[in-house]
């Protein structure tokens, strides 16, 4: 099971994923370019010493992410099609999160094996991409006996 982020905007949300990554033993992508410096200071402030040098890897752009994709890559999306908590994951998934202020493009959008939602109450746009993501990534590691870190 892997994270990735897809261009993110706010250094505080991918310090929070990164940590997120780091306690659960899950890598984390970051496909750039980022909407912010990318500096272990960055990341620090909201990672705390919980980031780890070895758990994410940086992708200079969205095509040297996805020649490097190892298995099915799922894409959280408001514009999902699939409940999240109804879909099968297996452990070489990939869970994408788009940018904070405009999601993926459509190319990016198309490319994923499936679009995934997290039903929401009517007139609400959606969730931090933080806590989707754990949200996500909890269900996911649950499905895959993944809650055994070592």
């Amino acid at each position: 099971m892997r994270l990735a982020l897809y261009q993110p905007d706010i250094p505080q949300n991918t310090g929070a994923l990164l940590r997120l990554g780091a306690c659960l033993g899950v890598p984390l992508d970051i496909i750039e370019p980022c909407g912010f410096a990318l500096s272990d200071r960055q990341l620090r402030r909201a990672g705390m010493d919980y980031i780890d040098p070895e758990g994410y890897e940086r992708h200079a752009d969205w095509e040297s992410f996805r020649d490097r994709l190892p298995g099915r890559l799922l894409l959280l999306t408001t514009s999902g099609d699939q409940p999240y908590q109804a879909f099968g994951y297996r452990a070489g998934d990939t869970l994408l999160l788009g940018r904070e202020s405009a999601g993926v493009p459509q190319e990016v959008h198309e490319a994923a094996d499936e679009r995934l939602v997290i039903p929401m109450r009517p007139g609400r746009r959606s969730l931090n991409v933080a806590l989707a993501a754990a949200m996500v990534l909890g269900e996911a590691l649950r499905q895959t006996n993944g809650f055994t870190c070592e």
